[in-house]
């Protein structure tokens, strides 16, 4: 009997916690930890880096339900537009939006990444994203900033600019390579010291100081981008000749620049998001740069009296002679920039030819379509 009762008490219990635990409220998930970067572009707010930094934020938030958040800053607001790499270094921003082709005095080999001169060896926009993304060009990047540099920084290469840029605005007409000797051009990154070994004496000076210096007479010519760009800092208010193509600069592209330490802290699933975010960015951006850029030209000519011009064969030839001798200069003095110019050398030889093989000669079909007699 007593065993029986034992075992009736032990049911009894049984049952009674299993009433209890319907009655009690499971415990709260865990809340998903927030993450908030401070990002600063090395842009004014008027620019397309910027605003494609902007974009890139709102997807990165949108993807991840919130728990990362980008908080933008233009230029200026924290530092300067060459500091913004050594400002995510030291932990002062957590990321930034830049152009390798800033960090050119650190290393010339960070001029090849962005958008390196010639091409390089006739890589275009298809060619040279193959050549990032298929070809190594990432990761010898990644290797330049963290070994080469010594900088505890991650990069990503987003926001591009889909067009060859254009040779530059200037005061007063160029028929010839002699005009251009005359004249005092800023530029930037390695295209300073093309534009000097084609006998130019040049200037090197950020974005928001090029149009007064224009309109002071303190240069008497600039580059900075594509028309789409250029409207909106306001070149046409300074010079009326615009001077398209160049072999200087090929599509560019820009990079989100995070500190190693605040990479670490995320998740797979925000590291991921982040990744393919920047992936996307390049494609949205794209299209949307395509859809802007003809219709800026068209309204710097037809709304501003800006004369858009050829730049003269002279003038480009001079360009890729001036090229080969600077891309081949940096070779002999550095080691690393030897290294990445060979691998797109050799990638370019693989890539290019075929690319002119598979492309047939736009300017026929331009002739037949838009320039009938």
């Amino acid at each position: 009997m007593r065993l029986r009762n034992w075992l009736a008490v032990a049911a009894a219990l049984v049952a009674l916690v299993t009433v209890l635990a319907t009655l009690t409220p499971a415990p709260a998930p865990a809340q998903a930890r927030t993450f908030v970067w401070k990002v600063q572009s090395a842009f004014p707010v008027s620019d397309y880096p910027h605003r494609s930094l902007v974009e890139l934020a709102k997807s990165i938030e949108q993807m991840s339900g919130g728990r990362l958040k980008i908080e933008t800053l233009p230029v200026g607001a924290v530092v300067g537009f060459f500091e913004v790499l050594d400002a995510v270094n030291r932990e002062t921003l957590d990321g930034a939006l830049g152009w390798p082709g800033l960090w050119a005095g650190k290393n010339t080999a960070a001029g090849l990444f962005g958008s390196p001169l010639g091409g390089p060896f006739g890589m275009g926009q298809n060619e040279f994203t193959a050549w990032l993304f298929a070809g190594g060009g990432q990761e010898l990047y990644n290797e330049l900033l963290q070994k080469e540099l010594r900088l505890d920084v991650v990069s990503f290469f987003t926001t591009v600019q889909p067009f060859w840029e254009a040779f530059g605005w200037l005061k007063k007409p160029v028929n010839n390579l002699e005009d251009l000797r005359r004249l005092k051009f800023r530029s930037s990154g390695i295209g300073l010291e093309m534009f000097r070994r084609m006998g130019a004496t040049t200037v090197g000076m950020p974005g928001g100081e090029i149009v007064p210096a224009l309109e002071r007479g303190v240069i008497d010519g600039a580059e900075w981008a594509i028309p789409s760009r250029d409207i909106v800092i306001g070149f046409q208010q300074a010079a009326k000749y615009y001077y398209m193509p160049s072999f200087r600069q090929p599509p560019t592209f820009h990079e989100l620049i995070v500190n190693r330490k605040k990479w670490a802290e995320l998740p797979p699933d925000l590291q991921a998001i982040v990744k393919y975010a920047t992936l996307a960015e390049i494609t949205r951006l794209a299209a949307y740069t395509v859809d802007q850029d003809s219709r800026a030209a068209e309204e710097l000519a037809t709304k501003h009296g800006v004369k858009i011009l050829r730049t003269p064969d002279e003038i480009l030839r001079a360009e890729l002679d001036a090229i080969d001798k600077v891309l081949d200069a940096e070779a002999q003095k550095n080691p690393f920039f030897a290294r990445v110019l060979s691998s797109q050398r050799e990638y370019a030889r693989k890539t290019v030819a075929h690319s002119q093989r598979m492309t047939p000669p736009m300017d026929i079909a331009v002739r037949h379509y838009w320039q009938k007699p």
